[in-house]
């Protein structure tokens, strides 16, 4: 049994990590920025903390006592938000700077940090055919503006803690991670979510049309969170000391995503395409042989598998906020 400490535990994939590691038994210290009523998920026998990480001082209270870091704090979201908020994104470079100071200071024997595959050179991903983004591929770098050069530093940090300090760093770069419990509204979703989301509204209200961002030509691979979680805590206790792809090598475009999740609702809409809507790179793939090299394993849950589970869980959760705002019209009226 360890004491681990998961920063960004009231996000996305921070609230399945958490959830994971603490049916493994280990005492969990769950932190996030967000107040507790806000988090994704709170599962309990955790101890929940709500903390501003990017203040040093409350990294070290933190960190405090624990083995083990999982730092996947950081302000982002989907392409909508990180071209939209550059400023925000470079900010949590605090973040990760921090909580790498007060591992060092408290003894912390491995630290696992949460980079993405924004870090990768933008002029390799101008084909929607990508064959796939090798690690070596993200020097020399030209990484997304923002989102991803604060990444990318965060990166170069953790190597030269570990070469400088000895603290052992691990380092997984991210490739469109989806399923249950995570944004499917509101700005910061990712395409997955963002396009269940208008398909769910659309048949609940018998809408017509789906307006999808960029031409639909464009590429990406999306990994479900549960071989995420299988992920991190593989390359966390494994012996890999440069930073990984961590993602599907299952590649669609846009127009293939929207097609499997109108296949799954068995409710087709008419296309609209917003070519002034940010869409990122072109094409962006993961290629997974280095991960197959270490740990003779890589993400494998089909897509279709993936966003059906991620489809029911945001039409219950839509059906339910639907039901709320009925029974709430209905008292108003009376």
């Amino acid at each position: 049994m360890k004491k681990i400490i998961v920063a960004g535990a009231g996000g996305f994939i921070g609230g399945h990590l958490t959830k994971a590691l603490n049916a493994m038994g280990h005492r969990v210290r769950a932190v996030d920025i967000k107040p507790l009523n806000k988090w994704y998920q709170v599962h309990s026998g955790v101890e929940n903390m709500v903390l501003d990480l990017r203040i040093k001082e409350y990294c070290y209270q933190a960190v405090n006592g624990c083995n083990e870091v999982f730092n996947l704090a950081a302000d982002m979201g989907g392409m909508g938000f990180i071209e939209t908020h550059k400023a925000a994104c470079m900010l949590s470079v605090l973040i990760n700077t921090h909580m790498l100071m007060a591992a060092k200071a408290c003894g912390i024997d491995r630290f696992f940090y949460s980079s993405s595959a924004c870090v990768y050179n933008g002029e390799k991903q101008t084909d929607p055919f990508n064959p796939g983004l090798k690690e070596s591929d993200a020097y020399p770098a030209l990484a997304e503006d923002g989102y991803g050069w604060e990444k990318l530093f965060s990166e170069r940090m953790c190597r030269h803690f570990t070469e400088d300090f000895g603290l052992l760093t691990r380092v997984a770069r991210f490739h469109n991670v989806f399923g249950p419990f995570g944004t499917y509204d509101g700005g910061r979703e990712k395409a997955p979510a963002a396009i269940c989301r208008k398909v769910i509204e659309g048949k609940m209200l018998g809408k017509k049309e789906i307006v999808i961002w960029g031409d639909g030509l464009q590429t990406r691979s999306f990994m479900y969170i549960d071989d995420c979680i299988k992920g991190i805590l593989a390359i966390m206790e494994s012996a890999i000391t440069e930073p990984i792809n961590l993602g599907s090598s299952e590649m669609v475009s846009i127009n293939q995503l929207v097609d499997y999740v109108e296949e799954i609702a068995s409710y087709t809409m008419e296309r609209k395409y917003d070519l002034g809507a940010p869409k990122g790179v072109r094409g962006r793939n993961s290629e997974n042989t280095l991960i197959r090299q270490y740990l003779g394993w890589e993400p494998s849950i089909p897509l279709k598998v993936g966003l059906k589970k991620t489809y029911d869980w945001i039409n219950e959760e839509m059906t339910r906020s639907r039901g709320k705002d009925a029974k709430r019209a209905v008292f108003n009226e009376a």
